[in-house]
């Protein structure tokens, strides 16, 4: 199995070398690129192509929510999870909007931090202990939203299906595990919703779900 590929984004430069030679000292990771802002950050990872982006919040020129955005909106495939000092609600929430995948608070374990890589590199989604709560609570009610009839009527049936699940909080191979299908026709029933959905990522198709009613069974 290849390494998963890895970009270090953050303006400072002591953390950023230090993770980025932390990261690189761990079997199965590879970094292959740093940057220090946002704005740096969309070139090198149109250059290396990484699986997964370790991306601060507060950075100058371009902040990494803002970066996220952009990162997953041009590379559907490239991950990202945010590590952080800022843990407030609304910072977290934009995050997952902005299509972020996990999200840390700097002073995490490296256990912790090559854990998320490898959750998000595999499709799934993670928070930091300390998050993992609130977001649980965010995702079991947080919204009240009044569902319609005939909620995303873009959807094929099999998007459909698949989007339930994904509401559930469901990685893509659990998702075919209990749908009998291939992970092949998972991602691309996922594709296919994210783009209908016009969601930059898992973390708003979830909550754009949510707020229509799925997976609250």
């Amino acid at each position: 199995m290849s390494d998963i590929r890895v970009v270090v984004v953050d303006d400072h430069q002591i953390v950023r070398e230090g993770l980025a030679s932390l990261l690189s000292a761990l079997d199965g990771l590879e970094v292959v690129g740093t940057a220090e802002d946002g704005r740096d950050a969309i070139h090198v990872v149109a250059e290396t192509e990484p699986d997964v982006v370790v991306m601060d919040i507060q950075m100058p020129h371009l902040d990494g929510i803002e970066a996220t955005r952009m990162v997953t909106g041009r590379h559907p495939g490239v991950r990202v999870v945010m590590l952080t000092m800022n843990e407030d609600d609304d910072t977290v929430l934009g995050a997952m909007r902005a299509g972020a995948s996990g999200y840390l608070l700097k002073g995490s374990g490296a256990d912790e931090v090559q854990n998320a890589i490898r959750a998000a590199a595999s499709g799934g989604m993670v928070f930091g202990a300390s998050l993992a709560a609130r977001v649980a609570s965010y995702f079991a009610g947080g919204l009240t939203k009044q569902s319609e009839p005939e909620p995303f009527p873009d959807l094929t049936d099999r998007e459909r299906d698949v989007l339930r699940l994904l509401a559930t909080g469901r990685s893509n191979d659990a998702i075919a595990a209990e749908l009998y299908v291939s992970n092949k026709t998972v991602r691309n029933a996922v594709s296919g919703i994210y783009a209908k959905l016009h969601a930059a990522g898992r973390a708003e198709a979830i909550i754009t779900a949510r707020e229509a009613g799925y997976g609250r069974d």
